[in-house]
């Protein structure tokens, strides 16, 4: 009874799939007409290629701005001259004492007269004269030194200015050491004249020379002795 039954369901599905085929045929075969009969779609019109946009007008470039005028350079200031440094005062150079004829304004030569004794009056007075006025001047000479000195006493507060002044007395002081030593000597020379002693050379005796006094009036040698006294104290020294 079962096989049986099994087998009368087997006929009803068997039918039932039959019915159902051609109707999914015809199903399918309208579907197809209608896919048929569907009409083709327009083809979409193309797109109209845009035109090329119009060149915008460049903008007009701004003008330029004027240039604003450079200022005028204010005017240099004018340099302030500088200070004129204080000029230093000028050490005084070694000074050798003063000849007759260079301190003597009014010295005049002594004019030889022809057959004329050496160291007669006439000449002895000349030099004497020309030893008395060098002794003066020297003396003059010593005491504005001393004024000086004592003008210039006071104590400067710069050591470089100290130290100028104190060389200043130190030259003047020597110098006016040997013209004391030349004044004595010049009294020596005086004294000479007193007695017939001058005019003669004190190592071999002859005339010293009228133009040899005057340019030396304390000269106790005559040129040639002097030369040779020179030449030893050269070698000597050497």
């Amino acid at each position: 009874m079962a096989i049986r039954k099994k087998a009368a369901k087997a006929k009803i599905k068997a039918k039932a799939k039959s019915k159902a085929a051609p109707k999914k045929k015809a199903v399918r075969k309208k579907a197809a007409q209608k896919k048929k009969a569907a009409p083709k779609k327009k083809a979409a019109p193309k797109k109209k290629v845009a035109t090329k946009k119009k060149a915008t007008p460049k903008k007009k470039a701004a003008p330029k701005k004027k240039a604003t005028p450079k200022k005028k350079a204010a005017p240099k200031k004018k340099a302030t001259p500088k200070k004129k440094a204080a000029p230093k005062k000028k050490v005084a150079p070694k000074v050798r004492p003063a000849t007759a004829k260079q301190l003597s304004e009014d010295f005049t030569p002594y004019q030889i007269k022809r057959g004329e004794e050496y160291m007669n009056e006439s000449q002895k007075e000349h030099f004497k004269q020309i030893l008395l006025n060098w002794r003066n001047e020297l003396m003059q000479e010593v005491d504005r030194t001393v004024h000086h000195m004592q003008d210039e006493a006071a104590n400067p507060p710069d050591p470089a200015d100290r130290a100028t002044l104190e060389e200043e007395f130190s030259i003047e002081l020597r110098t006016r050491d040997r013209e004391r030593r030349l004044i004595k000597k010049i009294d020596s020379t005086i004294e000479k004249i007193a007695v017939d002693d001058y005019g003669w050379c004190d190592s071999c005796g002859v005339e010293i020379g009228i133009r040899r006094l005057e340019a030396r009036p304390t000269a106790d040698k005559c040129i040639d002795c002097k030369t040779l006294d020179e030449i030893k104290e050269k070698q000597l020294g050497a």
